[in-house]
């Protein structure tokens, strides 16, 4: 997507051909700066720290984290730890497990002496199926939101909420629920997207906003309890939504928050979607609300904040006062029965097992 009228992907294989570059995410909205990860370990801390985030991105780094490991030690015992060493990094996202499980069935068959660029033409290819599921998913997504346009006054945009980033930095390129944003704006399709905040680290103030005001789609900031008051005075028409793990039987895990969007349009009878490549869909568990892990991050990054001050500095600050406990689940799960539908890369499906295994049978075939 557009970086100042250039094109960039999330990562990519450094002009050295031996190391991966990165856009750190944690220096935003403030500044744009490029990461290069040299080892498997600096692979997993930018994936633990955040310097990328996002489900598909998460599986796409991981896998770039194995070809490190293997570019220093390419025996079975290293890509057995490397695979162990990546998959502590995050509990939540599914496809940080499914990109490693892949890897490691897939090299493991491969001699020793050929598996570091066999590693890395694996990473290579898991980025660009990535790219291929996510423009698939705009294709699809982009039906829904002309629908709705042609149903409003000529030139009356379609008010999309959205929730976290579920943007092209949370994937290698498009994203997943804005990939059908970018398509509708750049197609002629007039769109006006409601960003929520999304404490505590702000994903949508600092992320979704900037790629958004980059490649020049219109958009509001809004706090994250503001989205049930606009739905209630009619200026939400659809909900859009990513997801980091999704259950076989359509239960959406995602930033914390989302299930409240949820209820808030259901209430108002506004749809409410979620975006998602099939990796995200895990299909060993059909009980989100019991079976799937929440991340507990630190409580810092709920009781401190770091914005430019006045005088063009950065500072952190601390918000809460002092001697209060501070709690931080990083994800909560929307129960199937609250979600309109899912829009993948076969189509816009029922949230339910039926639909769900109907359009991947050989996904649930594999994990039987």
């Amino acid at each position: 997507m557009n970086v100042d009228g250039t094109k960039y992907r999330t990562i990519w294989l450094a002009e050295d051909g031996a190391s991966v570059e990165i856009i750190d995410q944690t220096k935003f909205p403030h500044a744009f700066e490029i990461a290069r990860l040299q080892t498997m370990e600096e692979a997993a801390h930018a994936i633990r720290v955040m310097q990328v985030r996002g489900a598909p991105l998460i599986g796409a780094t991981a896998a770039y984290g194995v070809a490190l490991a293997m570019r220093a030690d390419s025996s079975d015992d290293n890509l057995h730890a490397a695979c162990s060493a990546l998959l502590e990094t995050r509990p939540t996202a599914v496809n940080l497990h499914w990109a490693l499980d892949k890897a490691r069935k897939a090299l493991i068959q491969v001699a020793p002496e050929v598996r570091e660029q066999a590693a890395f033409k694996f990473a290579a290819d898991i980025c660009d199926e990535d790219i291929a599921i996510n423009m698939l998913i705009g294709m699809y997504g982009m039906d829904l939101i002309a629908e709705i346009s042609r149903s409003k006054r000529p030139g009356d945009p379609v008010n999309i909420l959205t929730h976290c980033n579920a943007g092209w930095l949370a994937a290698v390129d498009w994203g997943t629920a804005t990939a059908p944003i970018y398509m509708c704006h750049d197609s002629g399709v007039p769109v006006h997207v409601w960003v929520d905040e999304t404490r505590p680290r702000n994903q949508g103030a600092y992320l979704t906003a900037w790629e958004l005001g980059q490649h020049g789609v219109p958009h509001t900031v809004i706090v994250d309890n503001a989205g049930g008051h606009l739905m209630q005075h009619g200026e939400v028409d659809i909900v859009i939504t990513g997801t980091d793990r999704t259950t076989a039987t359509g239960d959406v895990c995602n930033k914390i928050g989302t299930y409240l969007k949820a209820l808030a349009a259901r209430d108002n009878e506004i749809p409410f979607y979620v975006a998602l490549p099939s990796p995200t869909i895990d299909f060993s568990l059909s009980d989100g609300l019991r079976e799937i892990p929440i991340e507990e991050r630190g409580g810092a990054e709920v009781s401190r904040m770091t914005g430019r001050t006045d005088q063009g500095t950065i500072e952190t600050i601390s918000i809460v006062a002092d001697g209060s406990e501070v709690a931080n689940p990083a994800f909560d799960v929307t129960p199937s029965r609250l979600v309109t539908g899912l829009i993948t890369e076969r189509g816009v499906l029922e949230a339910s097992r039926k639909a769900i295994a109907d359009a991947f049978p050989e996904r649930v075939r594999a994990s039987a």
